[in-house]
């Protein structure tokens, strides 16, 4: 406990805030949400989500932020502070050790996915809007491997200069900026949206529950999004609560974080499901594209508009404050990893997450081009490492969290860490039911269907 003083942290509550905020804001708010909401029931899928997020999500947030506080560790140095070698569930130590490779693995094609974004707002900044929403546009370029992969470096260095700068500096400093802007360009995207003639219906659709629509596939991706879409089980908690001064309420922090991610989602929706309505004549299927929708089916909706290009640009700049933000917290979450692990300085630690990024980047950048004929279980590299992280790794290192606190930690321990100074849990008997019951239920409900949809066993 004695790297307690040396330690960076947030400059308060604001700075936790805005940064768990932007973890949790990415790419899988602004094109995952709208499309999985579409397919699932439109608003009977936004009122799962919901709930869940009030509850499962809630839950992890606060044992994930908490359990770095306490300990002010990274991941596998706070999971090691109580799970040892040798002693009775000692062997949950290695869910500190999946949360920790999770964002190493996925920073890399995120990063890539961050790169195609700004060749898009770059094209839409040229005027390029008609030539991007032709039907071969995004898969040339994918192809091109030289052009993706300039692309992609430029995200990462963009994320790395930004970690190398440190918490307050860099990650801090920079979500302070990104979020408010994020807001604003959502709000001004989604009423020119649902402002288009034959809007409405894609808005109806989107916001009023339609008990028809409901099934367990319904409940099944609705708890899937929701776990992705507030960074849990990727070590960016833990290691964003090790940063968290004592004097900072835990609860109230993450009550902001699920309001403003929630919110940032419905936005999502309201900015793609009215106008995809309205381009489409009000064919759900139009929103099934599911990747392509940002990349092909998007451009193809704003070139239909009289203001495509400006729309284009304040579209795809939300896109890349919304990609920045997530991918600054998951190497964030790397290097201090490597700093508490290897005893390094900050600088050395970003250099080495910036080798991993660039390595295992380039394989998913050039998976769809020069890379295309290599596979790993039928999958291109940029896929099978979704697969890996958000199928496999992160339920598992999920149910891993919940068997910490509810055996080894005990609800108690962590309900103090909340409680310290006088701060709320108004949620207390919601989070212990849950995390001793109902989450790593979900979490195993997660892995099992995920798994079996990518082997074909079900289809989701």
């Amino acid at each position: 406990m004695e790297q307690k003083q040396n330690r960076s942290s947030f400059s308060g509550k604001l700075g936790f805030v805005l940064s768990a905020a932007g973890a949790s804001v990415g790419l899988g708010n602004i094109w995952r949400f709208p499309y999985l909401a579409a397919k699932y029931g439109g608003g009977i899928f936004l009122l799962i989500y919901i709930v869940l997020a009030l509850t499962f999500g809630y839950t992890m947030i606060m044992a994930e932020t908490a359990l770095g506080r306490m300990t002010h560790k990274s991941p596998v140095s706070a999971y090691g502070a109580f799970a040892k070698p040798g002693k009775k569930n000692g062997f949950l130590g290695f869910g500190g050790w999946i949360n920790a490779i999770i964002p190493v693995l996925i920073v890399p094609y995120y990063s890539v996915i961050g790169g195609w974004v700004i060749k898009y707002l770059f094209e839409y900044l040229r005027g390029n809007a008609q030539g991007l929403a032709q039907d071969d546009y995004f898969s040339a370029f994918i192809a091109d491997g030289a052009s993706a992969e300039i692309c992609f470096l430029l995200f990462a260095l963009f994320t790395l200069g930004i970690i190398f700068a440190g918490v307050r500096n860099g990650v801090e400093r920079v979500s302070k900026i990104m979020m408010p802007v994020l807001v604003v360009l959502s709000v001004i995207i989604a009423v020119y949206s649902i402002t288009r003639p034959g809007a409405l219906a894609g808005v109806a659709y989107f916001l009023v529950p339609n008990p028809d629509n409901f099934s367990w596939m319904t409940v099944v991706t609705a708890m899937g999004q929701m776990f992705y879409s507030l960074s849990i089980a990727m070590g960016i908690l833990v290691t964003f609560g090790s940063y968290m001064k004592k004097d900072v309420s835990i609860e109230e922090s993450t009550e902001h974080v699920e309001i403003f991610d929630t919110i940032i989602a419905i936005m999502a929706g309201l900015m793609i499901i009215p106008a995809v309505f309205a381009f489409s004549g009000g064919d759900p299927d139009t929103l099934q594209a599911g990747p392509a929708l940002m990349f092909i089916t998007i451009p193809k909706v704003f070139a239909s508009m009289g203001l495509g290009t400006v729309v284009g640009v304040l579209f795809f700049l939300l896109v890349l404050f919304a990609a920045v933000t997530s991918s600054i917290a998951l190497t964030e979450s790397a290097v201090s990893t490597f700093e508490d692990e290897l005893g390094w300085g900050r600088k050395k630690s970003t250099v080495l997450v910036g080798v991993i990024m660039v390595a295992l980047g380039t394989l998913s950048s050039l998976g769809y081009g020069p890379l295309a004929g290599v596979t790993i279980i039928g999958m291109q590299f940029l896929d099978f490492f979704d697969f890996l992280t958000n199928s496999v790794m992160m339920p598992i290192a999920a149910i891993a969290t919940c068997l910490l606190v509810s055996r080894v930690i005990g609800v108690e321990k962590i309900e103090q860490e909340v409680e310290v100074d006088g701060q709320p849990f108004r949620r207390k008997r919601i989070f212990a039911f849950m995390i001793r019951w109902l989450c790593p239920i979900f979490a195993a409900i997660i892995l099992a269907s995920s798994v079996a949809n990518a082997f074909g066993i079900i289809k989701m």
